[in-house]
């Protein structure tokens, strides 16, 4: 099942009882290796912002590529987590994580070339882009994302894949992309027409995913985190859309809001189980706008839920996404029962290290 290695400098970490050992290499991550293995890794940046990808450190060891303390808290370093994505080996290893045992055998990421086949404005300052591949990326999952790499710009980006794959060509792959201030590759994507533009696509990433249960669904969004849960929706209406969900999705003004007609198709195919709910931060007063303002957090709480026995889908800025797991957290629902992926920009990386994770 684990890619193995015959290197002499290659070390081995023992994950669980997997079996047998992940051959991790020196310009390798563990992280790495792990989704080289086929390994279904908790992970979502890569970058040692999100702190997803922690484990327990049981013997060995380990050169730190970053400082865990950015990400970590002094209880779970005093008990030897670590960030997989920051971590090289200096030994051999063995390690305790949660994996992900919900989607069976992950897909290995793959770089394909493609070219954008097409663009088009969603808002002001989001676009959504199409790639056209020169074969279909490994199967990935509703909720995960991909990388895009083009000639020219420094380190490829990081984009949720906006549709689920059964409402996707085989071989296309769309996303959403805002417009960062400063971002060089969403600003050159903005600039003007790339249709004909050669990329390289690179996954598929990340643990966002459906998990497999009856209870409500809570999703919330900001911004171009429409995208993966978009495809979330996508993929529930695909299997019969037998759970209540309500979709908190925060905006600026009207201007920002879009993909209604989509959020239309989804309650149309919902049995009555969906219910979508825009809220504007920053709409003048006396405007024509009738629904919710503030931020989407402050509404979490109002919308006539039982959060304690939801599951929670969230999408988004960093702290939009702190702030509504904090809230949730006092309303009685776990932490394992909140999936999330934050939305990192430069801005968003400790000490400015690393590649840019996603949009910029």
């Amino acid at each position: 099942m684990f890619k193995l290695f015959s290197r002499k400098d290659a070390f081995k970490a023992t994950v669980n009882d997997l079996g047998k050992p992940i051959e991790v290499e020196p310009s390798s991550n563990l992280l790495q290796a792990a989704l080289a293995a086929g390994v279904a890794w908790p992970h979502s940046c890569r970058v040692g912002s999100c702190g997803t990808c922690r484990c327990r450190l049981v013997s060995g060891r380990i050169k730190e590529l970053s400082d865990f303390s950015y990400v970590l808290e002094e209880d779970e370093l005093d008990r030897g987590m670590i960030l997989a994505c920051q971590t090289s080996l200096r030994s051999d290893i063995v390690v305790e994580v949660d994996l992900d045992t919900t989607v069976g055998k992950v897909a290995k990421p793959e770089s394909i070339k493609g070219v954008i086949s097409g663009s088009t404005p969603l808002t002001h300052d989001i676009l959504e882009i199409r790639v056209h591949l020169e074969k279909p990326l490994p199967r990935y999952i509703a909720g995960q994302y991909a990388e895009i790499s083009v000639a020219g710009i420094d380190h490829p980006r990081s984009y949720s894949f906006a549709r689920a794959p059964e409402n996707e060509k085989s071989d296309d792959v769309t996303f959403h992309v805002r417009h960062v201030p400063g971002g060089e590759m969403s600003g050159w994507l903005h600039a003007e027409s790339r249709i004909g533009q050669e990329v390289v696509i690179t996954g598929p990433f990340g643990s966002f995913h459906l998990r497999d249960s009856q209870s409500p669904i809570l999703c919330i969004a900001g911004g171009s985190g429409m995208a993966p849960i978009k495809a979330l929706l996508e993929c529930l209406c695909t299997s019969g859309f037998k759970r209540q969900v309500t979709y908190l999705f925060g905006a600026r003004t009207q201007k920002d809001l879009y993909c209604l007609d989509e959020m239309d198709a989804v309650k149309a195919k919902g049995n009555d189980h969906f219910r979508f709910l825009p809220i504007l931060s920053n709409e003048p007063d006396g405007s024509s706008w009738s629904g919710r303002r503030g931020l989407v957090t402050s509404h979490i709480t109002d919308v006539n839920l039982d959060l304690a026995s939801c599951e929670a889908y969230l999408c988004g800025p960093p702290p939009m996404i702190d702030a509504a797991i904090e809230v949730l957290n006092k309303e009685g629902l776990g932490s394992e029962r909140i999936f999330f992926d934050k939305f990192f920009d430069t801005s968003h990386l400790p000490g400015g290290r690393g590649n840019p994770p996603s949009n910029g």
